[in-house]
C-alpha cells in the first residue's frame, strides 16, 4: 500500500506544482473579493475545484443567494460525474465503495486525465497519493496568493490575479482550434455573458453563468451534434 501511494504521490507532483502556481491567483482573486486568507484556504481544502472556486467567490462577493451557488456549482461541476463514471471502468477490484466515495473528493481534470490513462487498474492507495499531492498543492497556492495579497501592490496584485484565467483559457484554447464547433460554443458563451453584463443587468451573476452555461450547450448540441459510434462506424 506505501508503495502504491509514494507512486501515486510522485506522479502526482507535476499535478500539485500546476496548481500551486494557478491557485496562487485564486487566493488573489478570493482576498480582493472581500474573503480573509483563512477562509480562501479552507474553500480550497473542501473544494478543490478552480472554476467552481471562482465563480463561488464571484456569486459571495455580490451577495448572492443560496440557489445561485447551489446551481452554479451543480452546472460548473458536472462534469467531474462523468469522469468519475468514465474512471470507474479503470479501477482496481479494491476500490470498494467507501474508497469510491473517499476518492470523488479528489477527482480533478488532471487527475481523471493521468488515471485514466494508465495501463493498469487505479489502486486506492495510488489515487489518494496522487490526491494528496494535488490537494498540497492547490492549498499551498491559496496560502500564499492569499497572503500576497493583502501585502503586494495593487498593480501586481491585479497583475497577478489574472492566473486564474489564464489557465481557464488555456484549457478551451487547444480544442477551439482544432474543431470549429467547440470555438463557436465558446464564442456563444462569451457572447451571451456580454449581453448579461452590459445589456440584461438586471439578471445576477450566478445566474447569468447559469444561463450563459447551458444556453451555449444547448445551442452546441442542436447545431453540432455529436454522432453515435453506430452511426460513424
Amino acid at each position: 500500500m506505501k508503495k502504491w501511494f509514494s507512486r501515486g504521490a510522485y506522479d502526482g507532483i507535476p499535478i500539485a506544482l500546476g496548481y500551486l502556481s494557478v491557485s496562487f491567483g485564486f487566493g488573489i482573486k478570493a482576498v480582493q473579493s472581500g474573503l480573509s486568507p483563512l477562509a480562501a484556504s479552507v474553500i480550497s481544502a473542501v473544494n478543490l475545484t478552480s472554476a467552481g472556486q471562482a465563480a463561488g467567490v464571484d456569486i459571495i462577493a455580490a451577495g448572492g443567494t443560496l440557489i445561485e451557488m447551489i446551481l452554479v456549482q451543480l452546472v460548473i461541476n458536472l462534469r467531474y460525474s462523468l469522469m468519475a463514471i468514465s474512471l470507474s471502468q479503470n479501477l482496481d477490484g479494491s476500490f470498494t465503495a467507501p474508497h469510491r466515495f473517499a476518492a470523488a473528493y479528489g477527482i480533478t481534470d488532471e487527475i481523471f486525465a493521468v488515471c485514466s490513462t494508465r495501463s493498469e487498474p487505479v489502486r486506492p492507495a495510488y489515487m489518494y497519493g496522487m490526491i494528496s499531492a494535488a490537494f498540497a498543492g492547490w492549498v499551498t497556492g491559496t496560502a500564499l496568493g492569499a497572503a500576497a495579497g493583502q501585502l503586494l501592490p495593487a498593480d501586481i496584485r491585479n497583475a497577478m490575479g489574472i492566473m486564474l484565467y489564464g489557465m481557464f483559457i488555456a484549457i478551451i484554447v487547444p480544442p477551439a482550434k482544432k474543431q470549429l464547433s467547440v470555438f463557436l460554443v465558446v464564442l456563444a458563451a462569451a457572447g451571451i455573458s456580454l449581453l448579461f453584463r452590459y445589456v440584461i443587468t438586471a439578471v445576477s451573476g450566478g445566474f447569468a453563468i447559469i444561463i450563459s452555461a447551458v444556453a451555449a450547450a444547448a445551442l452546441g448540441a442542436l447545431f453540432f451534434p455529436v454522432r453515435e459510434e453506430a452511426d460513424t462506424a
